[in-house]
């Protein structure tokens, strides 16, 4: 009989260092798993807001701050655009095109569509908020990086998510009139509170982009957090009206997993038909990759803002619900796409993964 010192048998050792072996990569697959830290605080802002909402006097002060931070995210965003490299993007009309095509006629198309699934599935609240984020124009951050990751077109992607922005702070205020009825409908007033609330500050950092281009280029990591400062900020403001307008009662786990499942199939949807539509307009691997990245994205960005915009009050805090579950959802779809692609990409394409994100 073996001592309490003696060696284990040799089938206990083999077995027990087989389950290492296969505990070891899950381990590893799970440390490297990691939480997007502004998605980490956009669920504390929404979480704040459960919990302190702004009430009483501090509710304009929040609200006017909100304002004034979308005035602010809306002047960066006509600072960093670069008019110049947008046109020089226009010889590609036929990808360009396509995108915006996608962005603007087909998702709005699914989203208008997705009504057959109210009440049974989705609220009519929830639909709203699902319909405001087809709305919307495609992202342009994460377009260019994943199309840069995956070896595609990055050129390419960088005009047409530029396209896309410079087109949405017009159409999706005009489709959100029309398919919404915001403020009660498509009136001159809605017209000149959005140019006064996100045109005019677009505008003014288009015209004063000569002078300050450099400077926000040298301060880029800085005024990456004014940008996410104030969409937290809009957040707040408008869950915060929520929660105090008692919105978040009609609300429930099970209704929030049928949103999910209902992004779900839209993100795959959407997926598909750019993949296989480019095919079929015969665009190489390159174009095809900025295709499905820029088409298949809805801006957070964007959206926050111009739901502070058009959905004043308590209202904004649903649509921008469904919006801020679709930004995670397509980010982690996508970044699946981007590595395997990139394991795919031939090594030409391979061996310059980010020269044209360079030259952007």
């Amino acid at each position: 009989m073996p001592g309490p010192n003696a060696p284990a048998p040799l089938h206990t050792r083999r077995t027990s260092r087989i389950g290492r072996l296969r505990t070891r990569p899950l381990l590893w697959r799970l440390g490297r798993l990691r939480v997007d830290p502004f998605i980490a605080s956009l669920l504390g802002t929404v979480a704040l807001a459960a919990l302190l909402p702004a009430r009483g006097a501090a509710a304009p002060v929040v609200s006017d701050a909100a304002t004034g931070g979308v005035a602010v995210l809306f002047f960066l965003y006509g600072a960093r655009l670069s008019a110049r490299e947008a046109w020089n993007g226009l010889k590609q009309w036929r990808l360009h095109g396509t995108v915006l095509a996608v962005t603007f006629i087909l998702f709005p198309l699914l989203g208008t569509a997705a009504h057959l699934l109210v009440p049974s599935v989705l609220t009519p609240q929830l639909y709203q908020g699902l319909l405001f984020l087809t709305l919307l124009p495609s992202t342009v951050q994460s377009s260019i990086a994943f199309t840069s990751i995956a070896r595609g077109n990055t050129a390419a992607a960088v005009c047409s998510a530029t396209f896309s922005s410079l087109f949405g702070i017009l159409l999706t205020p005009l489709l959100a009139a029309v398919l919404l009825h915001t403020k009660g409908g498509f009136s001159a007033g809605s017209v000149l509170e959005i140019a006064e609330q996100l045109l005019l500050p677009f505008a003014a950092g288009q015209a004063l982009r000569r002078w300050i281009a450099a400077w926000t280029a040298r301060h880029r990591a800085v005024l990456a957090l004014v940008d996410r400062g104030s969409i937290l900020l809009v957040v707040y403001s408008a869950f915060s009206a929520a929660v105090v307008g008692g919105m978040w009662s009609t609300l429930s786990l099970p209704r929030l997993a049928a949103l999910l499942v209902t992004e779900s199939v839209l993100l795959a949807l959407v997926l598909t038909a750019t993949l296989l539509g480019g095919r079929r307009l015969g665009f190489d691997r390159g174009d095809l990759i900025a295709i499905v990245f820029c088409g298949s994205k809805k801006s957070l960005a964007s959206g926050v803002p111009m739901a502070a915009v058009l959905f004043p009050g308590a209202a904004a805090g649903l649509m921008v619900l469904p919006l801020m579950l679709f930004h995670q959802l397509q980010l982690m779809v996508c970044a699946v796409l981007a590595r395997r692609w990139a394991a795919q990409a031939p090594a030409a394409e391979a061996s310059r993964p980010h020269e044209a994100l360079a030259r952007a």
